[in-house]
């Protein structure tokens, strides 16, 4: 079982139609945040498809600032 947990409004594939699409994640453990470009190494976005990695970005910063909000925070020496 992972411990991301995919952001699923993102819909972002490459505007040359050869299938290469984003990710972006979430680790509910840690909050970290992982974008993945699936299938290669580069992907060539729309307009419309560079808004919505960014919101989706965003999406995922709030996440992981309520993730690490809830953690216990080590105690000064």
């Amino acid at each position: 079982m992972s411990a991301f947990s995919s952001d699923p409004a993102l819909n972002a594939q490459d505007v040359t139609g050869n299938g290469t699409e984003v990710d972006i994640a979430t680790n509910l453990l840690n909050g970290n945040i992982r974008l993945s470009i699936l299938w290669t190494q580069e992907i060539l976005l729309s307009p419309d498809s560079a808004d919505q990695v960014a919101q989706a970005l965003q999406r995922a910063a709030a996440q992981s600032r309520k993730i690490t909000a809830n953690e216990p925070q080590p105690k000064p020496e």
